[in-house]
């Protein structure tokens, strides 16, 4: 007993040591509350007079990775209920400040803060007034945004920096963080939006002055007329005050440009020309803009060379080029002489000023560009020196064409010394012996009508003053042929059979002619035969096809600018052609199919029902159509077809269709030994009738009864009963017979 007495004892010491050395949580049981905490932890903001606010709190529990909503469980606490009050996790605030809001829940503790502050009632702009002049100083242009509300229900704050502020017309003002930046003259409405609140005004951007006008010495300038060698033209930019305030020189503010600067530059109004042509001057100064016109022109109106345009050489010759200048309407003044002549090229060739004319002189194979200046006015050539050439050479001497068309020109080459081409197509000038048949039009030959012609080529003048080559004395010729154009070709409907070892004629084709013109072309036309299985040969008075070997080919005929393709089937020969049927008995309106079999040479068969072109000599009895005979009317007629010249035919004959036999007499009574005879009658489907007695087939059931013979003699031989039948084309009929 006593031993019982000690034990709980020390296990009640052991828990009592065991709880104050570990927090309860390190023996805590599944199912124990770890911790607390809100369902956001961010800090709370609520305006005075809003709808309460509703928190949560929801519990760690152990040995669960979800958490459990204890709200209504815990105890809330606010640390400044004259702020913010709360039952059971529902905020309500009454004044502006700050609380902690705290929860516990089986001794866990969590806590939030709280901030109450009074709505923003209204969101004001102050600035000097809605009007600005360009340039104006920034204190001017400074907006302030106050919001009311906040802290108290009347206190104010500035919030131009935090609010977001617009303008609705960034070409007249923008705005950030309340300073205004002026861009043109106009209307804009200013906006600035914080929490919700909006505010307005509107704004107005004009001009300091009503204009800036561009003076000479004083003198209002529209326009400014400029010679090359002029000194600079000094321009003021004088302002306009629409207030009648004294005018202001803003030369040196103002923002000066130049619309081509190859023609004169400007700084500070100042103009300096530089070459002919003409430039628009600007100035602009605080959204005003102002331009004069400035022609910049050359003493003289024009630069004239003889020869003009670009030039070719040869190695040896010298060209003679004459500079004049118009210094009237019908005026010229050589300057050959007083000219600045230059040569970039002096390798190719140099050029000396003359009296009457500048002498450019041949000195290597190359280009260079030649230029002559006079007083401002300049004009260049480009000059191509060519080595020396002993002769001309076309590849294509012969051109065909069709009417309408047109071709490039062909290229010409000359020998050069050292047996090299060099390409001289572009040196070479091209007329044609008859234009009505083709004629040379922007660098082609154009085909105008059906003929032929010569189109010469000859190295062009080179305006060669002295040393001309030999080269030039020479030329070069194509022969055109011109053709009408065919529309298209027509040649036969169906393709063309050949038999293996014959020949027969080309086909005949008509070409239609752009004109609607129709033309046998049969005899002119160029044949072609793709593949092996066929030939085309000179027969005894025209080409002819032959086919060589079983198979297929194509047939090609060429005029002019078309080309028409015949397929071509190339068979063995036959020999013979049995047809099945020979004779063909139908009825009215009924149909039949013929079947050919075709004997080839080697012994091999071949159905040739469907092309044996059939037809019949009675159309109004039978017709055909392919293999298929339709019977029409009553009568007789033949079905012809051939095949490789084999004819084969069938004779058809229609009669009515028989529907029904009738016997005169169905039932007989004889006595043994009696004879009687029956007549049988067919019914066909015109209507008409006919004893058909004498064809009908008869057989009895009992001969020992009763017997039949030809003719429907029908003879009793015994009692009994007998049935009697008679045949005829798949009809019957029946005669009972009764022998007592």
């Amino acid at each position: 007993m006593t031993v019982n007495r000690k034990i709980p004892k020390l296990l009640l010491i052991l828990i009592l040591l065991a709880t104050a050395v570990f927090p309860l949580n390190v023996f805590a049981a599944a199912g124990d509350i770890n911790s607390i905490e809100f369902d956001s932890s961010a800090k709370v903001e609520l305006t005075v007079g809003q709808t309460p606010k509703q928190l949560k709190v929801f519990a760690s529990v152990e040995g669960s990775s979800s958490k459990k909503d204890v709200t209504a469980g815990a105890v809330w606490n606010s640390s400044n209920s004259n702020v913010v009050q709360v039952v059971g996790g529902l905020l309500t605030p009454l004044t502006s400040g700050t609380s902690i809001i705290r929860a516990t829940y089986n001794n866990a503790l969590t806590t939030i803060e709280v901030t109450v502050t009074y709505p923003f009632k209204e969101l004001k702009l102050e600035h000097i007034d809605g009007s600005y002049k360009l340039g104006d100083e920034e204190d001017r242009l400074l907006v302030k945004a106050k919001v009311f509300g906040g802290e108290t229900a009347t206190s104010s704050k500035d919030v131009s920096a935090d609010a977001e502020w617009s303008s609705s017309n960034t070409n007249v003002l923008t705005i950030s963080a309340g300073k205004v930046t002026l861009v043109g003259e106009g209307k804009s409405t200013i906006t600035a939006k914080y929490k919700g609140l909006t505010a307005t005004y509107k704004a107005e951007v004009q001009l300091p002055y009503s204009g800036v006008e561009l003076k000479q010495n004083g003198t209002v300038v529209k326009e400014l007329e400029m010679l090359i060698g002029d000194n600079a033209v000094k321009l003021a930019a004088i302002t306009k005050s629409s207030s009648g305030a004294a005018e202001n020189d803003i030369s040196a503010k103002a923002e000066w440009t130049s619309s081509n600067t190859d023609v004169a530059t400007v700084k500070e109004g100042e103009i300096k020309v530089l070459t002919a042509g003409k430039t628009v001057i600007t100035v602009s100064y605080l959204g005003v803009t102002t331009s004069v016109d400035v022609y910049v022109r050359a003493p003289y109106e024009a630069l004239l060379l003889a020869p003009e345009g670009d030039q070719a050489i040869f190695l040896g010759e010298s060209l003679h080029v004459k500079a004049e200048v118009r210094n009237a309407a019908n005026s010229t003044l050589n300057v050959s002489q007083t000219a600045v002549w230059t040569s970039d090229n002096q390798l190719a060739a140099t050029v000396a000023p003359g009296g009457e004319a500048a002498v450019i002189t041949a000195k290597a194979v190359g280009t260079t560009t030649v230029k002559a200046e006079y007083l401002g006015i300049h004009k260049t050539f480009r000059l191509t020196v060519y080595p020396t050439v002993t002769a001309l050479g076309i590849e294509d001497k012969e051109q065909d064409l069709y009417t309408g068309d047109s071709a490039s020109l062909p290229a010409v080459s000359g020998t050069k010394l050292d047996g090299t081409k060099l390409d001289l197509s572009k040196e070479v000038e091209w007329t044609s012996a008859n234009e009505a048949v083709a004629l040379i039009r922007d660098g082609k030959i154009v085909a105008e009508a059906a003929g032929t012609v010569k189109i010469i080529g000859t190295l062009k003048d080179g305006n060669v003053t002295s040393g001309p080559s030999a080269i030039r004395s020479q030329s070069v010729e194509v022969n055109v042929t011109v053709q009408d154009k065919v529309l298209v070709l027509i040649g036969p409907e169906d393709n063309l059979k050949l038999v293996t070892g014959e020949e027969q004629p080309l086909p005949s084709v008509k070409a239609v002619m752009e004109n609607g013109d129709e033309r046998d072309v049969t005899a002119t036309i160029v044949w072609t035969i793709t593949g092996t299985n066929a030939v085309i040969k000179q027969g005894t008075s025209a080409k002819v096809l032959k086919g060589l070997t079983k198979g297929s080919a194509s047939l090609k005929g060429t005029y002019s600018n078309q080309t028409l393709t015949i397929p071509l089937t190339i068979e063995q020969k036959v020999v013979k052609l049995v047809v099945e049927p020979a004779d063909l008995v139908m009825n009215i309106k009924g149909s039949k199919t013929i079947k050919v079999t075709g004997y080839y040479s080697n012994g091999k068969t071949a159905n040739f029902s469907s092309a044996m072109n059939w037809e019949s000599s009675n159309p109004a009895v039978a017709t055909v159509k392919g293999t298929s005979v339709k019977a029409v009317t009553e009568g007789t007629t033949t079905i012809t077809g051939s095949y490789q010249g084999i004819t084969a035919s069938v004779k058809v004959t229609v009669i009515p269709k028989l529907t029904k036999l009738a016997v005169n007499e169905k039932k007989l009574k004889l006595a043994p030994g009696v004879t009687q005879t029956v007549v049988v009658t067919a019914l066909y489907d015109t209507g008409k009738t006919a004893n058909v007695t004498g064809n009908v087939t008869w057989t009895s059931s009992k001969p020992s009864v009763a017997k039949v013979s030809a003719g429907g003699v029908i003879t009793a031989v015994s009692k009994g009963t007998a049935s009697i039948k008679g045949k005829y084309n798949n009809k019957t009929v029946t005669v009972s017979v009764s022998v007592k």
